[in-house]
């Protein structure tokens, strides 16, 4: 019997190939389960229209946002490995995908029409942002950030329980982190955050008397 999410796909062995190349660049052995998929998409705001994914991989994510009822015009997927990006592009012709690095996320999300004129809804991440140091961790949400509107969501998975995202990069950006759901069903068990900005509460003026 094959467990859910093993590398016996051609999509998998795409992935796995990649892995074997570098195994610090690429997060998992294997794609994303497909549970895994829709917690990640139970997460999107209400109502979602536009949205940035990072970490592209073979495309699980994508053709779950895509079933989702995300448009391929409203959907621009990030992917820094030539050969995945290659395999995004055959297989999600419709989709805009481009081969670059998520730090350069807000500069190339404007030029693709992604810009503070037009934010994205949610940010979907499949970046190892775990193994990653704090400068560059930082450097990929703000980078986020700056093309969500401002209820926006990054949705992240890790695998594990612990949040990614080091507290101190939470800190500076003024972010709200909150743990999400679990799956085993994946390969291996992986863990849904969400990462929003910080709302403060206005504070009612005194009444003078």
């Amino acid at each position: 019997m094959t467990r859910p999410g093993a590398t016996t796909t051609p999509h998998g062995w795409t992935f796995f190939r990649q892995w074997l190349k570098n195994p610090l660049g690429v997060a998992a052995i294997s794609p994303s389960s497909p549970q895994l998929a829709r917690q990640m998409m139970s997460e999107l705001p209400r109502g979602a229209r536009r949205v940035i994914e990072l970490g592209g991989g073979t495309g699980v994510f994508t053709q779950a946002l895509l079933d989702h009822g995300i448009s391929p015009s409203e959907l621009l997927v990030l992917e820094l490995n030539e050969e995945l990006h290659q395999h995004l592009q055959k297989h999600f012709p419709q989709v805009q995908v481009a081969c670059a690095d998520a730090r350069d996320l807000a500069e190339l999300a404007s030029a693709r029409g992604f810009g503070p004129e037009a934010p994205a809804d949610a940010v979907i991440s499949g970046l190892g942002l775990l193994s990653m140091p704090k400068a560059t961790q930082q450097a990929i949400l703000s980078a986020a950030f700056d093309c969500l509107q401002p209820q926006g969501r990054f949705i992240q998975f890790t695998y594990g329980p612990a949040n990614p995202v080091a507290k101190e990069v939470v800190e500076a950006l003024d972010l709200n982190a909150r743990r999400g759901s679990f799956t085993w069903w994946n390969v291996p068990p992986a863990t849904v955050y969400v990462y929003s900005r910080r709302v403060s509460r206005a504070i009612p003026p005194r009444s003078m008397r």
